[in-house]
């Protein structure tokens, strides 16, 4: 999508609306206000429910918290979730199937401790319960889940002291279901069971044929990591008759991907687990539950393709789709509904956080200007470089870009060799820069632009400097070149003039992002707006609650950001529900095993050496230190 050319036309809200795609990737949940700020909507898609994020930025700071601040907005979870049972309650009596839903959410995707309570108080009155892959994870999950009606399901690898406690939990009264791995925790399971003298809900994971497309392609195959194949799930059928514990086998769990683009691979995965299902059932196992595992995607780019950052199928027809497969196929082997468990954690939490940030500065590009004429002595390509530009138009644009390059590139090897000064280099890189912005104007009158003009705008771009660091809360950016939806927060009726990328504060040349959402392919540049002097320019980068706060690093020793909960209410404000404070300098040196209070010892005793050398005044040791002792206590980025 190309920005509007700046001519007599208004830009209006609409024009940013469909600039930055809010419509096609926000569901309902975001808007921009007549004012020119983007909202969070209360109600989604209704404007007059919108709290301005700007509007919530000033309450941060009024309240002492620098930026960056990952922002989490309550409404919005407890929203998916409704939605997700919403939706599938509404397949289930379409369908007629004869079974219930539940669904989990895997603790992986967002181990925070506020974002699992509240899933688990907003799931309450669904029974949504958790899934949990590790000893910590299960301990997390048995300490706040309270609703004894909602499922556990015990995934990852399992030690003895991990299946006692969710032999425990059973005893408890939980469901909890020990889903089993890899053969060899069969037999822990079943001899913990017989020495606690509790029968253990089991499942079990089916490494299935079907592949989906897309980031995690891996996670299916007969060759997955991850769970039984069809011969060792015979096996287990056996070993469980012999130990008379068939009537423990509840549950079938498979998982295909955490991202699945397209709904053929989602229904072809559901296909072959109901046959897998039918087949454990005339086995003689217990079953009643169908855990389809995750995948329900996230639409990161709004272009609703099955591009692996969108995906090509609504929520209804997800669970449409989901419910009417199992049904259909149980139904004609007349076997009974079993309840259906999907562990959609992604879309669940996804949209529920923003990262808030404020730009610090930018490095503009503006090639330095040209002498009127070349230099006496100047090398003829140099010479020709700076004449190139003025014979630049529509019919010549590929015939002089190849000239440009080509000038720019020999001129280069003669520098190397000592031909040419370091003045005439600065000439012709000037020169050529200049041609290369004469060109990339005329390159956006084309109707078509040719290949080699792919990146010309990234080449271009200015670099604005952001608050913040790729690695700590942006991971999946820089590690598996996830795109997220990024724009201003404000001046949204204004024009945005420039086009960037954006880099973070580490020193770090991964430290930035270059690819933005755009509905036909990925952008390579962000349209924004021209900073103003003393006027802070803040951005939101959006759907970062799935993987970014647990998989983020230090990185510089640049630590956790601030954390800010709120609640939108029904008068159009919002309410703080709780606040976190970020790393400062000592907690982050102190994870990578620094004792914050010798590195004061060891400075102290310095500045006092400097002292004693006459280097410093006593005065001026006392300044120095305060200014030691203020910067192990604050944040860890940029404060103003």
């Amino acid at each position: 999508m190309k920005i509007k050319k700046q001519t007599f036309e208004h830009w209006t809200i609409d024009d940013s609306a469909d600039l930055y795609g809010i419509q096609n990737w926000g569901c309902g949940y975001f808007g921009i206000s007549d004012k020119g700020e983007l909202e969070i909507l209360g109600t989604p898609g209704d404007k007059n429910s919108g709290v301005s994020l700007q509007k919530v930025v000033n309450g941060i700071k009024d309240r002492g918290m620098n930026m960056p601040v990952l922002l989490r907005v309550s409404n919005i979870l407890e929203a998916r979730i409704k939605l997700l049972h919403q939706s599938f309650r509404k397949a289930i009596k379409q369908t007629g199937y004869q079974g219930a839903y539940t669904g989990v959410f895997p603790i992986k995707v967002n181990q925070q401790q506020q974002i699992i309570e509240e899933i688990c108080r907003f799931g309450e009155e669904f029974h949504h319960g958790l899934e949990a892959g590790s000893k910590a994870e299960l301990i997390a999950a048995l300490g706040t889940l309270q609703d004894r009606e909602a499922c556990l399901v015990c995934n990852g690898y399992k030690d003895r002291e991990f299946v006692d406690l969710a032999l425990y939990a059973c005893r408890l009264g939980y469901k909890c279901i020990l889903v089993v791995e890899m053969p060899s925790e069969l037999t822990l399971i079943t001899e913990r069971s017989r020495v606690l003298g509790i029968r253990p809900l089991i499942g079990i994971r089916m490494k299935l044929s079907t592949r989906a497309n897309g980031q995690w392609t891996e996670s299916g195959g007969d060759r997955s990591v991850f769970g039984l194949n069809t011969a060792e799930l015979v096996a287990t059928l056996d070993y469980l008759r012999q130990e008379e514990m068939l009537d423990c086998l509840q549950l079938l769990h498979y998982h295909i991907g955490s991202q699945i683009p397209n709904i053929r691979d989602i229904r072809a995965g559901v296909l072959e687990a109901t046959r897998i299902y039918i087949g454990l059932v005339e086995e003689g196992a217990a079953m009643g539950y169908l855990d389809l595992g995750g995948g329900l995607a996230v639409d990161y780019d709004g272009s609703h393709t099955n591009y692996r950052h969108s995906r090509n199928y609504t929520l209804n027809e997800y669970c449409v789709d989901i419910v009417e497969a199992v049904g259909e196929t149980l139904t004609a082997k007349g076997i009974t509904h079993p309840t259906i468990i999907t562990e959609s954690g992604r879309s669940t939490v996804a949209y529920s956080s923003i990262l808030l940030f404020n730009i610090l500065d930018v490095t503009r590009f503006e090639p330095a200007s040209l002498p009127s004429s070349p230099p006496e002595d100047a090398n003829d390509m140099t010479k020709e470089l700076m004449n190139i530009i003025k014979d630049i138009n529509p019919k010549n644009l590929q015939e002089q870009f190849h000239d440009i390059i080509y000038y720019r590139d020999e001129l280069r090897i003669l520098f190397k060799n000592g031909r040419i000064s370091l003045r005439e280099r600065g000439i012709a890189e000037s020169a050529f820069w200049q041609s290369m912005v004469a060109i990339s104007k005329e390159v956006k009158r084309l109707k078509y632009i040719p290949d080699e003009f792919e990146g010309l705008d990234k080449a271009l771009a200015d670099i604005y400097y952001g608050n913040f660091s790729v690695f700590q809360s942006l991971p999946d950016s820089w590690a598996i070149n996830q795109i997220f939806p990024i724009m201003p927060i404000h001046r949204l009726n204004e024009h945005p003039t420039r086009n960037a990328i954006i880099s973070d504060i580490t020193c770090d040349c991964d430290g930035k992002i270059e690819q933005f959402v755009d509905l036909h392919d990925e952008r390579q540049t962000l349209p924004l707006h021209e900073l103003r002097e003393n006027e802070e320019y803040y951005l939101a980068v959006f759907l970062v609650g799935a993987y970014q706060e647990t998989l983020g690093d230090l990185h510089n020793l640049l630590g956790d950001t601030n954390v800010v909960s709120i609640r939108i209410t029904d008068d159009q404000h919002f309410e703080i529900v709780q606040e976190l404070e970020g790393d400062s300098v000592a907690d982050v040196l102190s994870y990578v095993e620094y004792n914050p209070a010798i590195l004061r010892d060891t400075f102290k005793h310095s500045a006092e050496r400097a002292v004693r050398e006459k280097l410093i005044t006593p005065a001026e040791r006392k300044t120095i230190m305060n200014a030691f002792e203020s910067g192990i206590r604050g944040y860890t980025y940029f404060e103003r």
